[in-house]
């Protein structure tokens, strides 16, 4: 067991440190967003389970009812090839420290659904508030797309049951129809691919746990791929230059041109439409994301190695 321990310690460090680091620094995500953000789940996914199985060894070496529940369906030969009992004081103190690790993670990532459903509820309250009465006999607008009188130009989507598209007037009146085509469709993007739910969570790991590379990377990059991810579905139904300047109006009195750093991601949002980068190969794509997928399978495979060991 203490060798099980020691390498998930291991790859879990590496996943969270030196790993998000390089992939901070690569080139290649900005061409391939939907590429990264998978890398990116599969990384944060690693150090998880590395977490969840030495907490698992670590509390059946420390609790003999643990124990017992873990390996009752385990022949001996299995049980004995862990050596539970000859667990080092240190293996206690790293599982005492995972089972608060684990506490806190669920701590957060409950808050951070409660506070994501306050702030929905919040947000529909206000659209009903704003939104233009209908005449009596006519029942409220539960279609795709909400239209708010505002001069303000804005568009986002409403994530819920119906999810919509909320567009002011203010947009309506900057946007021509393929330019709002492309606007509809990078919101339908973020609704397709769940891109609110992974935000939650990079949002939740990052507050937890601040001082984690992985997951400080993990948040900030997420927010950012997913609008690349975004941006690509609708300049590929819509066009480059169509979305590209859809981006310019909904955003042009914010300063999408601007250098400054809180407003650098939507210039270069655009000119990443302007000038496309060239995408990966296909095989380089398929060859990326396959070993992505594998590497969690690296703490299940140093789990069960010893009792595989065994039975063969």
């Amino acid at each position: 067991m203490t060798v099980c321990l020691l390498l998930l310690t291991v790859v879990a460090l590496t996943a969270a440190g030196p790993a998000p680091r390089a992939l901070t620094r690569a080139d290649w995500p900005d061409r391939e967003p939907v590429v990264a953000l998978w890398v990116w789940q599969c990384l944060v996914a690693t150090v998880l389970l590395c977490c969840l199985a030495a907490l698992t060894l670590g509390t059946a070496a420390v609790f003999h009812t643990v124990r017992d529940h873990v390996f009752a369906p385990a022949p001996p030969a299995v049980t004995a090839a862990y050596d539970l009992s000859a667990a080092p004081v240190w293996a206690a103190v790293l599982t005492v420290l995972l089972a608060g690790g684990a506490a806190w993670t669920t701590a957060m990532l409950g808050r951070e659904l409660v506070e994501a459903r306050r702030s929905r509820g919040q947000a529909r309250a206000e659209l009903r508030e704003r939104a233009p009465e209908l005449p009596a006999g006519l029942p409220m607008a539960r279609g795709p797309m909400l239209v708010l009188e505002d001069e303000y130009p804005d568009a986002w989507w409403m994530p819920g049951h119906p999810p919509q598209l909320v567009v002011t007037t203010g947009a309506l009146h900057r946007l021509t129809g393929h330019q709002l085509d492309a606007v509809l469709t990078h919101e339908r993007g973020h609704a397709r691919a769940h891109h609110d739910w992974l935000l939650h969570l990079s949002s939740a790991l990052a507050t937890g746990f601040p001082r984690v590379p992985l997951f400080a990377h993990f948040r900030d990059q997420t927010h950012r791929l997913v609008e690349l991810a975004a941006d690509d579905t609708a300049s590929r139904r819509c066009g480059h230059l169509t979305t590209a300047l859809a981006l310019i109006e909904l955003n042009q009195h914010r300063g999408v041109l601007s250098c400054a750093s809180s407003r650098r991601l939507l210039g270069e949002r655009v000119d990443r439409l302007l000038e496309p980068p060239p995408r990966l190969l296909r095989r380089q794509r398929a060859l990326t994301t396959t070993v992505a997928a594998l590497v969690p399978l690296l703490p299940l495979l140093i789990t069960f190695a010893p009792g595989l060991k065994a039975l063969s």
